[in-house]
């Protein structure tokens, strides 16, 4: 980034810890990365992730949804918060929430997703226990723009992890988050920063090195 080039500030959206939101803030903690957290935002006001973010000395505001009609109604209320922090960016951090087309629409091209797994397979929940279910020897977690469709938006970024033969659904989760925590800042960052260009359904990043390398699974001792 720049001298003098203002970053870029993202609201942070949370139901439960934040283990990614708390990348996210190692992350922006840099001067030089493009982005800044502005804002944390739950809709379960007990969430522990909020007591983190507010020792990281960053704002944030608990809006329970179980208090709105519906969702349309819990979400213009998120968007006059986030309106009135002048959020230019959102990242989803374990927001356990299913956001409406009228939410989406308004944040295209500009609000991001963490997902356990290597996009498009295992969408939705339990995605380590399907994995291990099916036999598949790479698992993973992907990066997404987000759209009216669940975990259906262009992906930013994947990072891929062996399956091994001793694995349980917890053993092979931590692996992945271990990775989450890598590539989550690195697409924020890619974002912020300008460097990505959506093209249909794929994203393409400038600079972007080529790989020659694969990673191949199982390896033999």
């Amino acid at each position: 980034m720049s001298a003098g080039t203002p970053r870029r500030r993202v609201a942070v959206l949370i139901s439960g810890r934040g283990s990614n939101m708390t990348s996210l803030l190692a992350a922006t903690k840099d001067p030089a990365f493009p982005a800044e957290i502005s804002l944390v935002l739950s809709n379960r006001p007990e969430a522990p992730g909020l007591a983190t973010a507010r020792e990281h000395g960053v704002n944030t505001v608990a809006i329970d949804h179980k208090q709105h009609m519906s969702r349309e109604d819990f979400e213009r209320a998120m968007q006059e918060v986030l309106e009135a922090h002048r959020v230019e960016l959102i990242c989803l951090a374990g927001f356990m929430r299913i956001l409406t087309p009228w939410f989406v629409e308004r944040w295209t091209g500009r609000m991001i997703n963490i997902h356990p797994a290597l996009l498009p397979l295992y969408k939705g929940l339990h995605t380590h226990e399907r994995a291990l279910a099916d036999g598949v020897k790479l698992h993973g977690a992907s990066v997404h723009f987000v759209v009216p469709g669940m975990d259906e938006g262009p992906i930013i970024a994947q990072a891929a992890v062996s399956v091994l033969d001793g694995d349980t659904p917890d053993t092979l989760g931590q692996r992945v988050l271990a990775q989450e925590h890598v590539i989550y800042p690195l697409a924020l960052g890619l974002l912020a920063s300008g460097r990505i260009a959506i093209e249909g359904a794929r994203v393409r990043v400038s600079g972007e090195a080529a790989q020659t390398t694969a990673l191949v699974a199982p390896q033999l001792a």
